[in-house]
């Protein structure tokens, strides 16, 4: 079953002759396991899918659904809750806290949801751990590059063990070498430990570490590119790709 699917999904922001159309009828699955990149032009419409299947804004037709359950019959207090307990988002501003160590921000989700203190900071830790924070556990953002941050929010995302991780641009404030082991963390993410992971890029050379890219333009699904397993090979034709829709 997909952990993530989209039916006819649409956005249209305004009425009217003035209408906007960010989203035109888009269907989409995510398998668990499978780390899946969206692309497309600027004011494609990638962050607004983004943000309809991750529950933060409501479609104007169409539905996503959770475990079989769609969200547009829900509740916005039960569509908060399950944003909380079963999607991790990360971002390309880490929204750490400054004044809070790295597990504290990381255990964050579960003690807004009413956790023990002491089992959320121990669940962070080993997080923290996992995604190779374990000898900085005890330091504040101010005291991290901007890549050991956003392995804090990549910790702090997965904690509450959600089996969909949302990304959006989650290397577009980073250099070189730390986009490509954040990339390379969000796909053992999807690979070793199961999640379905869907990110929004516009770099090519990051997309290139996703099983499939799902290409947007105009709000609709124009291309989709399931890549071979060599990352190097697979960034040229991306490149390639993209181009050919702009």
């Amino acid at each position: 079953m997909s952990l993530i699917q989209a039916e006819n999904l649409t956005k249209v922001y305004g009425a009217g002759e003035t209408a906007v159309v960010a989203l035109d009828h888009v269907y989409l699955t995510v398998n668990p396991g499978e780390f899946v990149a969206v692309m497309g032009p600027s004011g494609c419409g990638k962050s607004t899918l983004l943000h309809l299947l991750g529950g933060l804004d409501r479609p104007s037709d169409g539905n996503v659904s959770i475990d079989g359950q769609p969200l547009a019959k829900m509740s916005d207090d039960a569509v908060t809750q399950l944003r909380r307990r079963k999607i991790g988002f990360v971002f390309q501003f880490f929204n750490l806290i400054p004044i809070l160590s790295s597990v504290e921000n990381a255990a964050l989700p579960l003690l807004l949801d009413g956790a023990n203190s002491a089992q959320s900071k121990q669940k962070a830790s080993e997080w923290l751990t996992k995604v190779g924070l374990g000898h900085r556990l005890a330091s504040r953002p101010d005291q991290l590059s901007a890549g050991q941050q956003q392995r804090v929010a990549i910790a702090r995302a997965l904690i509450a063990d959600p089996m969909r991780v949302l990304a959006d641009e989650p290397t577009g404030n980073l250099d070189t070498k730390s986009s490509d082991e954040i990339a390379g963390l969000l796909k053992q993410v999807a690979k070793a430990w199961g999640r379905a992971v869907l990110m929004v890029t516009h770099d090519p050379r990051i997309a290139a570490y996703a099983d499939r890219i799902v290409f947007l333009k105009d709000g609709k699904i124009v291309n989709e590119a399931q890549l071979e397993s060599r990352r190097g090979d697979n960034a040229e034709a991306v490149s390639q790709m993209m181009q050919a829709i702009v």
